[in-house]
């Protein structure tokens, strides 16, 4: 596969590939707007189409729909390229977002932003394989903290957003917003970004896809929803597991028997592949837990207003970036392995800090113990997706990167679930629990949390020693 930059040295947005890493951004942007955006304007949107009891379903079906669709893409990409499947996914998320602006009800929203999740699904995993084209190994992290950058700005950006469009337009604004990004992406992307490769005429494995979204669905549907649209052991919350259960053993099947799998079962046999999934996954279960609870115990326990607790938690994603950017320095000299062991001290130091905050800290504390742990996760998510791309040649590397944002989809489902259960057992549900109450339920979180990131740690010993060559 040859791209339109593979000769060049630099990185940065005045380089030759600076209008791709541009456009990059922008499409990131999208995904990293849009799981902020809408938080902070959610009573907007109950005010006007009525709903209360179903607006969770705004987020879990966006999910749903981006998780379940990253694979499939990944195989398309290593099929027919990345430009096309990324403007498809641009496309695609342009409309959904207009399709929700224009939504009349409740249930017309969440079923739009479905369509929106599915072009997320195809965006995410192909920005950062098209960089993973485009850059070198030594580049790479570097590229990847600019992209990760885009995450730290959003989560501060994102609510401000969502607030004002609210208070001051209309709540249609949070996704009408998206149209001249998407537009501008697209165009940036067309004009700089050239691929060529030598396929063949492509073969694609219908009845594992189908299978395999059947499967993930009915698994990350079971997790986000289990506990609350139904209880854990009812019919229907066992059934769907036994779907999720049914179909994924019924897509291994398929793929083994198939000389075309959508979801090539090698990746399951490479330890260096098997390990970075799985930390991934590990990411996602220990994001999840943070950004969902330290902005509830900032607010509920120690008692400060939404901003405050919004820029408590945007020290996580300031941490983030930075460490990415940097961590090319790390792995260059020392190895992968040596870069994930350093940032999963940092997360444990990090993690179990927080396990020591009390209802008498300082929120700058609180800060601190996000800097920290945000560190510790971008000195471990980039460099082992980075390790994992270079493993693989071209033709591979969509469905490598794909696997990989698959698994940190599942691990934030299964952190949904299993922190929800936790918090939701100590505290009264029927109204506003009382900051003492509050405090005991998010501590078992941040026990769970500090107890993900050792074995996070543990997990990166299995990294391959030697350091990569390519």
């Amino acid at each position: 596969m040859a791209t339109n930059a593979d000769t060049k040295v630099d990185v940065g947005f005045r380089s030759e590939r600076g209008p791709i890493l541009i456009s990059l951004m922008l499409g990131t942007s999208l995904v990293a707007l849009d799981s902020t955006i809408i938080a902070t304007a959610v009573l907007s949107i109950v005010d006007d189409l009525g709903g209360f009891s179903q607006f969770p379903w705004l987020f879990s079906i966006y999910l749903l729909a981006q998780a379940v669709s990253v694979p499939l893409y990944g195989k398309f990409a290593d099929i027919f390229g990345r430009k096309p499947v990324m403007l498809f996914g641009i496309a695609l998320f342009a409309v959904g977002s207009i399709l929700c602006g224009f939504a009349w009800s409740m249930p017309a929203l969440i079923a739009f932003r479905a369509v929106q999740g599915l072009g997320a699904g195809a965006v995410q995993p192909m920005s950062i394989t098209i960089a993973g084209d485009i850059y070198t190994i030594k580049e790479r992290a570097k590229a990847q903290g600019y992209l990760a950058s885009v995450w730290a700005i959003s989560s501060v950006l994102g609510p401000t957003l969502g607030g004002v469009f609210s208070e001051y337009l209309t709540w249609r604004w949070i996704f009408f917003v998206n149209i001249p990004l998407c537009a501008v992406a697209a165009w940036m992307l067309m004009r700089n970004f050239h691929e060529s490769a030598v396929r063949d005429r492509p073969k694609i494995d219908y009845a594992g896809a189908a299978a395999l979204t059947i499967g993930a669905a009915a698994i990350i549907l079971g997790l986000l929803e289990g506990g609350h649209s139904w209880a854990w052991w009812s019919p229907i919350g066992v059934g769907i597991f036994v779907l999720g259960v049914a179909s994924l053993a019924l897509f291994t099947w398929i793929e083994s028997h198939t000389d075309h799998p959508i979801l090539p079962l090698w990746v399951l046999t490479r330890r260096l592949l098997i390990v970075s999934s799985a930390l991934s996954l590990l990411i996602g279960a220990l994001v999840l837990g943070l950004t969902t609870y330290v902005p509830t115990y900032v607010q509920g326990v120690l008692g400060t207003g939404a901003i405050v607790a919004g820029f408590a938690l945007a020290t996580l994603t300031l941490g983030w970036p930075i460490a990415a950017s940097q961590s090319g320095k790390i792995y260059l000299r020392f190895g992968f392995r040596t870069t994930a062991l350093v940032g999963g001290a940092f997360t444990v130091l990090g993690a179990g800090s927080a396990v020591l905050i009390t209802g008498d800290a300082q929120v700058w504390q609180v800060g601190v113990v996000c800097f920290v742990t945000g560190i510790g996760l971008g000195l471990v998510a980039s460099p082992t997706l980075i390790a994992a791309q270079s493993s693989v040649d071209w033709s591979e590397r969509g469905v490598v990167t794909s696997t990989n944002l698959f698994a940190r989809s599942i691990g934030s489902a299964v952190g949904v679930a299993i922190f929800g259960a936790v918090v939701n057992s100590r505290v009264d549900t029927t109204g506003n629990p009382p900051p003492d109450q509050l405090a005991d339920a998010i501590h078992l979180v941040f026990l769970g949390v500090a107890g993900t990131a050792v074995l996070m740690l543990l997990l990166a010993l299995l990294l391959p020693k030697k350091k990569s060559s390519v």
